[in-house]
């Protein structure tokens, strides 16, 4: 009986493995039949990431669904993040199949002795199908689950399973990726990681929003201390690192920091199309910087918030390139006073920003830094009346150089010479070709007026115009992308009279009349500079550069409300001091070599014309070559060796403003002894210079002859000592005039705001 039982038992045996084999191949052989998710073999996510031009982040672009994804490779991955993960999810990753049979056998027990869910025994495989194909959570579905997680296991590799687990799952706050993830929360890459903060972030995908640390950072706290337990229990955290983790601070990125110059990522990303472009984007901002101009903004609005100033933009360019260095829209984008308004790109009024193009076009012209602009009372005939530009904050300054003119950015001196190049289209034009793209109506429009503010400009366009001049007129567009193509530049302006137009406006001692030895706009190294200010103190501006760099500033009220008397010097131009003092300090800067078509020689400053090196009223002034002024000659000067000047001075030379005393006389014009009305000429318009505080800006009242009354229904007339004057105000006014016997003259004036 015995010996008969044992073959019977044998057979049973093999019966069984033979019966199990069968069962194993036709389950191996089903499993090739189960479908996987589709969207496992789709190209993962990956946002668009906006960096800086060192790589550093700016900012992460959701995908349609309002979502951030990352995409990094497993090898990149520091090991203390995926143990971290390992012991959150999945501790026998490398051991299963797809399927953690002990794992799911202890949460069938627990459910059992519990009548619920106690611990979940999906793996990281099971949990990749998952977010591939979302389902109604059932027991049909888990059991969907494991026969595609047994499938997957067979096709790919356990590297490549966690990786795509790594790059595709949920870790909150609309990041998916853990590499986008580290960003957001610590803004630190992966591998930057401590084992405190991996720990943190491995523990968010088992429930992102109950896990959320900004929401709920005690249970996240907990959370991350049971993944620091469970990494001590497998060996992958030493006991001193593991006592350390747990006192170890969580420094949360703030979110604004994951924000990063947020007026320029918004320009970027309005001005170009990514719809198909994913990854990272490369950009032309050095966030170091940018932050520097953020940091100097605020504070200058800190020391301007009491004269009604709330808003400022700043933005500094490589000439070399165009690109885009700094972009600081406003003071705080967060503000709700209009602070995600990108005053960089707004367009506002340009004050007399303009001037140095319209001096750079009298150069090209043959005109010189010592040809002479009367500053004196003009009139111009305009569609609309007569225009009459006018300097508030002096007197009539008479012969002057273009220097002196440029420098101190006279009114008058502006106008004159934009009528002697041709008018405002010639002007118009030169700045279009800089870039300037909000001159759309035609030169008529803007009058002569556009060169001292008729006209509204955008910082970043205005600065690249200015950066046109730092390249000594060469136009290259600005760049906002890193990769965007980079055209060879275009030849604008005449390279000897840009250098020109740089020397004038480095030279400190030729603007001190307006704006003093010690003003903003001087520096211990060579910077040209040029401020404005439009009307009623609404917007100022700075600009400034060197060969290397561009720095455009503006400060104001997005609103338009005007500031309290608050001018380009006071409020733009501490800010641009600022910022080259630190380009100066960390990158260097230089100043021009003379070309070598520019020469020097000795003038007269009264009429521009060349003298001896040793002649006692000469000064030294820098020429092209081509265009020099003739040499003085007797004609030029009288019997007494006083300089005569044109007629068009005689109101002048019998005003108070007259400073030049028996240096001049007119020529071949004896001085009027009848009385005579000389300012204001009927018809006149003045314009309101809003650089100058209001309670200088008045209009003297001026006769040539004897002694007069004067009257107004509109204005009340008042007398610094012995000089009457009246304090404008916008509107038409008239004035009559009347002489000691009784006869009288009638004029009659307008004044408007610019």
């Amino acid at each position: 009986m015995g010996a008969s039982k044992t073959p019977t038992r044998r057979t049973r045996f093999w019966r069984i493995a033979l019966a199990m084999l069968v069962l194993f191949v036709v389950g191996q052989l089903a499993l090739r039949l189960v479908p996987l998710p589709a969207g496992l073999f789709a190209p993962p996510a990956s946002s668009l990431q906006l960096t800086d031009r060192h790589g550093q982040s700016l900012r992460a672009v959701p995908d349609e669904a309002r979502r951030f994804h990352g995409r990094f490779v497993l090898a990149e991955a520091p090991d203390i993040f995926v143990h971290a993960t390992l012991a959150a999810e999945d501790k026998r990753f490398w051991r299963h199949a797809g399927v953690d049979w002990l794992a799911a056998a202890r949460a069938g027990k627990d459910w059992l002795m519990h009548g619920r869910v106690v611990s979940g025994a999906s793996t990281i495989t099971q949990q990749l199908i998952k977010n591939a194909e979302p389902r109604p959570r059932s027991l049909r579905t888990k059991l969907i689950e494991a026969a595609q997680a047994l499938r997957l296991e067979q096709i790919w590799s356990k590297q490549r399973i966690l990786e795509e687990y790594l790059n595709r799952i949920d870790y909150g706050n609309l990041c998916h990726g853990a590499d986008t993830a580290a960003r957001f929360y610590f803004d630190k890459s992966l591998t930057a990681l401590s084992p405190a903060e991996a720990a943190l972030l491995a523990a968010l995908p088992n429930g992102p929003a109950r896990l959320n640390p900004f929401r709920h950072p005690q249970r996240a706290r907990a959370r991350q201390r049971l993944v620091l337990e469970r990494m001590r229990q497998n060996g992958w955290l030493a006991e001193a690192e593991f006592q350390r983790s747990l006192t170890e601070p969580l420094r949360f990125n703030d979110a604004r920091r994951a924000f990063a110059a947020p007026h320029f990522a918004d320009l970027i990303l309005a001005q170009n199309d990514f719809t198909d472009r994913h990854g990272s984007v490369a950009t032309t901002l050095d966030l170091e910087l940018n932050r520097f101009v953020e940091h100097a903004v605020r504070d200058q609005l800190g020391r301007l918030r009491e004269r009604r100033v709330n808003h400022a933009a700043a933005v500094v360019l490589d000439n070399r390139t165009g690109d885009v260095l700094a972009l600081v829209g406003s003071g705080n984008f967060f503000a709700p006073d209009g602070g995600q308004v990108n005053g960089a790109w707004a367009a506002r009024s340009a004050g007399s920003t303009f001037k140095p193009f319209t001096y750079l076009l009298a150069l090209e012209r043959g005109d010189t830094p010592a040809t002479i602009a009367a500053d004196v009372p003009v009139e111009f005939a305009t569609p609309t009346g007569v225009f009459r530009p006018e300097n508030y904050h002096r007197r009539f300054h008479g012969p002057v150089r273009y220097r002196i003119a440029l420098a101190n950015s006279l009114n008058v001196s502006a106008v004159r010479v934009l009528e002697r190049v041709g008018g405002p289209e010639k002007l118009r034009r030169a700045l279009c070709e800089c870039g300037v793209t909000t001159l759309e109506k035609n030169s008529e429009h803007y009058g002569l007026g556009l060169t001292i503010g008729n006209a509204d400009a955008r910082l970043l366009e205005l600065a690249n115009a200015y950066a046109c001049l730092a390249r000594l007129g060469e136009h290259r567009p600005f760049r906002l992308l890193a990769t965007a193509p980079a055209p060879p530049p275009l030849r604008v302006f005449d390279a000897g009279a840009a250098f020109l137009v740089a020397d004038i406006l480095s030279d400190n001692l030729a603007r001190t009349a307006a704006f003093g030895t010690e003003s903003s706009l001087r520096f211990d190294f060579p910077v040209a500079c040029k401020t404005g200010t439009s009307s009623d103190f609404r917007d100022n501006w700075a600009f400034g550069y060197t060969p290397e760099f561009t720095v455009g500033v503006w400060v104001g009220n997005f609103d338009g409300k005007p500031m309290e008397r608050v001018s380009g010097v006071t409020g733009a131009a501490p800010l641009l001091h600022g910022i080259f003092n630190h380009l100066h300090a960390r990158r260097g800067t230089s100043w021009y070599a003379v070309p070598p078509e520019v020469v020097e020689r000795t003038i007269h400053p009264l009429t521009g014309k060349l003298v001896a090196d040793d002649h006692f009223d000469g000064v030294r002034e820098k020429f092209l070559s081509h265009a020099l002024p003739p040499m003085e000659s007797a004609a030029d000067y009288d019997a007494a060796a006083r300089v005569k000047l044109p007629a068009e001075y005689e109101p002048w030379m019998a005003s108070r403003d007259n400073w030049l005393g028996a240096r001049a006389v007119l020529a071949g014009w004896p001085m009027a002894e009848t009385v005579r009305l000389l300012s204001p000429l009927p018809g006149s318009v003045f314009y309101i210079d809003p650089d100058l505080p209001l309670s200088i800006q008045r209009l003297p009242l001026r006769v040539a002859g004897g002694a007069v009354h004067w009257e107004s229904p509109t204005l009340r007339i008042e007398a610094a000592g012995s000089a009457p004057f009246v304090r404008l105000s916008p509107g038409r006014h008239t004035l009559r005039v009347t002489s000691s016997d009784g006869r009288a003259q009638e004029t009659w004036f307008e004044v408007r705001e610019l």
